[in-house]
């Protein structure tokens, strides 16, 4: 299986983990595309929370992981937009299972909640889980049925 393109973002009060997971990310080799934020000037999280989302939906074969404070809000925020699957996770099991069972194209995470290095460990398990099919497709497709609805 081929490597995919992640993509990261993050609101203000994500920029120091976002930053952090970009160059462990590239020391990995991924290929990594940043959407900012680039300051810790105040920027509302829902607005990056569309960019990455959209940019993942655009892109087959991309992941994206967003960060802001808690990690709930760009979770929220992404998940309004067609197509996306974010799912908040601060442990790995719950990173693999959204994978595994939800197909999840996006992952959020809280730097206010999660430390760097265990951040590094939930991206490891999300980016090495794949999606198990079978009768967790027919699950995926109902939720792709209520964004149409």
């Amino acid at each position: 299986m081929t490597q995919p393109t992640l993509i990261l973002g993050s609101d203000h009060a994500g920029l120091h983990l976002k930053n952090h997971l970009l160059k462990w990310l590239q020391g990995q080799r991924f290929q990594v595309q940043d959407l900012g934020v680039f300051t810790p000037e105040s920027m509302d999280y829902p607005d990056i929370a569309e960019q990455l989302a959209r940019a993942v939906v655009a892109t087959p074969d991309s992941l994206g992981i967003l960060v802001c404070g808690s990690g709930i809000g760009v979770c929220i925020a992404a998940n309004k937009i067609q197509g996306a699957r974010a799912a908040l996770c601060h442990d790995p099991v719950s990173a693999g299972l959204s994978r595994e069972h939800n197909n999840a194209n996006i992952l959020t995470l809280g730097e206010r909640i999660i430390t760097p290095l265990l951040a590094e460990t939930v991206v490891s398990a999300w980016l090495a889980a794949e999606f198990a099919g079978g009768r967790h497709q027919q699950r995926v497709e109902k939720i792709t049925h209520l964004e149409n609805t």
